[in-house]
């Protein structure tokens, strides 16, 4: 459940040959054409039963910024339509938000004089670059529409759903209302809070539980590993000195393809069977012993938790249900509402660090209020 696959350049040779050999099915380039339901609603209303924190609301823009989410996704589609593989980028960039120090936008900022960004983490170094420039893009988007009403917080959580959706997954609901943060996290409030890709099972569900998720939950959420690429020094410590028994022996082969020593800056992807759709595949990976980290395989491996995989495995609706629950509650982990934190001109710098743009931001979020 570790989400440390990103963005690199990668040999086209080499990712080719994996690709080739591993068999995939055809890459699923086409976004899907339906439009985001009116009522926001999911099939089954499963957001909706998830708890919702002070401040958040499902039609929180209703007033203020009345199509925000309609801007959000088809900007989202015109982008994926060709590149899909941002998708993946988004996706993880909300992840890597949410679980440290809560989704606050905090890992959007840059660095300052008091010290690194978030971003500048060992486990945020490989988020895509091209992610924070789609978060900063739907920003001016939508003030271009409404003013500065959306935080960047709910971009990226709206980023998010609409990359799951957009490729192929669930279509859900997000509660809106969340603020931006003031302050990133410390290099080592980061690092502790985001499970690396060699993590066993046990390691990841004691970590997660202090944040309120089950073991369906994490098991859940790492279902997001079905789209995405992961770096070779991620996980070529199970094909080198030796291979990990664990993995399926022609799997692993034909990673030695793409990874042939240590530490090289190759990538792969992390779904063999359907890299840019979202379904339950992963969960037939680990199943068939071709999970691509420890943290992902391990998941299957530990008796805890194995018997949930088989069951997302076999039943897709059913992992669906469960990853919009854990998404849902993940992406209401310490957000900041109400008068707690700013709306950001920009969602890489703080307002206070634009102090030009800060009076107009404040009048605009009264004019905001005022519509409410």
């Amino acid at each position: 459940m570790a989400f440390s696959a990103a963005s690199a350049s990668s040999s086209f040779t080499s990712f080719f040959l994996v690709s080739y050999l591993l068999l995939l099915a055809p890459i699923h380039f086409q976004v899907s054409r339906a439009h985001y339901g009116s009522d926001g609603e999911d099939s089954g209303g499963v957001a909706a039963s998830v708890p919702l924190v002070n401040g958040l609301s499902w039609t929180f823009y209703k007033h203020s910024c009345p199509k925000a989410e309609f801007i959000v996704r088809e900007y989202l589609r015109k982008i994926f339509e060709q590149d899909i593989g941002q998708a993946a980028g988004l996706l993880r960039l909300h992840f890597h938000d949410c679980f440290v120090q809560g989704c606050d936008g905090s890992v959007l900022l840059d660095g300052s004089a008091s010290g690194p960004g978030e971003k500048d983490a060992p486990p945020n170094l490989s988020l895509r670059g091209r992610a924070f420039e789609i978060i900063n893009e739907l920003r001016d988007q939508l003030e271009n529409k409404c003013g500065r009403v959306v935080s960047c917080s709910d971009i990226a959580a709206m980023a998010a759903r609409d990359s799951v959706y957009l490729s192929g997954g669930p279509d859900y609901p997000v509660p809106l209302g969340r603020r931006d943060g003031l302050a990133f996290a410390t290099m080592d409030v980061t690092l502790a809070n985001l499970p690396s890709p060699n993590s066993s099972a046990t390691t990841i569900l004691s970590s997660l539980a202090t944040k309120g998720f089950t073991a369906t939950d994490v098991v859940a959420l790492s279902g997001g590993h079905t789209i995405g690429i992961g770096h070779c020094a991620s996980f070529d410590d199970r094909l080198h000195p030796t291979q990990d028994p664990v993995m399926e022996p022609s799997f692993a082969g034909r990673l030695r393809l793409t990874c042939p020593t240590p530490n090289v800056t190759n990538t792969t992807v992390l779904d063999v069977r359907s890299p840019n759709t979202f379904d339950n595949k992963y969960y037939v990976n680990l199943v068939s012993r071709q999970g691509l980290f420890t943290s992902d395989q391990d998941l299957y491996t530990y008796a805890g938790t194995k018997g949930i995989v088989a069951g997302f495995a076999e039943n897709q609706s059913l992992f669906f249900k469960k990853f919009i629950e854990a998404m849902t509650k993940m992406g209401q982990l310490g957000v900041l509402t109400g008068k707690h934190g700013e709306i950001r001109a920009n969602c890489s710098v703080r307002n206070s660090d634009n102090l030009t743009l800060l009076s107009v931001i404040e009048e605009d979020m009264e004019t905001a209020a005022e519509l409410k």
